[in-house]
């Protein structure tokens, strides 16, 4: 079984924490090109301060604040190299960025991003709350399939690169969704944005929540979890 050595950085600034992602994708790279069948996977839990991010393909349209607004709700913003549109982070959402080489799971793109889904939905569940996924979306999703207030509680934005991925999934647990407010969130001007929080009617406790997707995403995966050392 492929191990996968976990990182838990806490609250981490969000350029501090995609160098961090940077340096782990070059050493696996790098043990790829040694034909190492047992490279370190890594996985990364954080949070961040307020910041809007957007990936390569976005419209810097769907961010709804100039300059000096960002600054007023100390919040900061950068263009990113994964996939999808705009979307934030802060507080009380755990963000999860594993840096993976999908031919040693012996999985594909497709499937990796259905993985990452299976297992917010199963770990939400532990909560009695039921994730979806909807059509032509990542991401999970509450209300899918009925098209009534359809809401969003995880975002998914992924970067591969010779087959190894970077960034991740943004699960929100107690986050501040006024947040979201400022944004065309992924796109969408026509869907609501949740949380575990929102959704259950307290406050969750967060590493709790952060032990059920670790637990949840070593299950799916089938990959052996390794903890490091803070």
């Amino acid at each position: 079984m492929q191990k996968i050595l976990f990182h838990n950085i806490g609250l981490k600034d969000y350029k501090e924490a995609w160098d961090f992602q940077e340096q782990l994708f070059q050493e696996v790279l790098l043990q790829k090109e040694k034909n190492n069948p047992d490279l370190p996977h890594h996985l990364i839990f954080c949070e961040h301060p307020h910041v809007y991010t957007l990936g390569k393909s976005g419209d810097e349209h769907n961010l709804l604040l100039n300059y000096i607004q960002l600054q007023n709700k100390n919040a900061q913003f950068y263009h990113t190299n994964r996939g999808g549109d705009i979307t934030y982070h802060g507080p009380g959402q755990l963000v999860g960025y594993p840096i993976i080489s999908l031919n040693h799971l012996k999985i594909g793109l497709r499937e990796y991003i259905h993985n990452l889904e299976e297992t917010i939905i199963r770990s939400i569940a532990m909560f009695d709350i039921k994730g979806e996924r909807m059509k032509g979306a990542t991401g999970v999703w509450l209300d899918a399939e009925s098209g009534r207030n359809t809401r969003k509680i995880c975002a998914i934005g992924v970067r591969s690169s010779h087959w190894v991925t970077m960034h991740g999934f943004a699960l929100n647990v107690n986050t501040d969704l006024n947040y979201f407010g400022y944004i065309n969130p992924c796109g969408y001007t026509d869907k609501a944005v949740t949380s575990i929080e929102k959704e259950t009617g307290q406050k969750a406790d967060f590493n709790e929540v952060s032990k059920v997707v670790l637990k949840e995403f070593e299950k799916v995966f089938e990959i052996e979890i390794v903890q490091t050392p803070i």
